[in-house]
């Protein structure tokens, strides 16, 4: 059984830039879709990118899209969100998550969830 872990979250200003980790704390990411979703203060949680095994990816394209990269490293088994040009709607939590079925932004087709990271951007 998969279980991921986040890092990489903190405090920035506005402008700056963020690299976010998704690792495999047990099991392999092999096989897996990683998405990558957010929850704002008082906001449903949301899809942000996700990537699959061969690097096929889906990017949110109202928020993410020019700003955010999703990338995967299957040799260090680490999955990583490039946040670029921060702003401060983009505080949030951010969770990594895995699953197994076709490439998708429904957080329903993710398994396996970790406890997220927390991103705060100062204005």
């Amino acid at each position: 059984q998969l279980q991921v872990v986040e890092s990489g979250g903190g405090l920035v200003q506005a402008g700056a830039s963020l690299r976010l980790s998704c690792a495999a704390s047990e099991g392999s990411i092999r096989g897996y879709i990683i998405g990558w979703f957010r929850a704002a203060p008082g906001k449903e949680r949301e899809f942000v990118a996700t990537i699959d095994y061969n690097g096929v990816r889906i990017i949110n394209q109202d928020s993410a899209k020019g700003r955010f990269t999703i990338s995967r490293d299957n040799g260090a088994k680490i999955v990583y969100l490039q946040m670029n040009s921060l702003k401060p709607e983009d505080t949030a939590i951010y969770y990594c998550a895995g699953g197994t079925r076709s490439l998708s932004h429904r957080q329903g087709d993710y398994d396996y969830w970790g406890q997220g990271t927390q991103v705060t951007v100062s204005p």
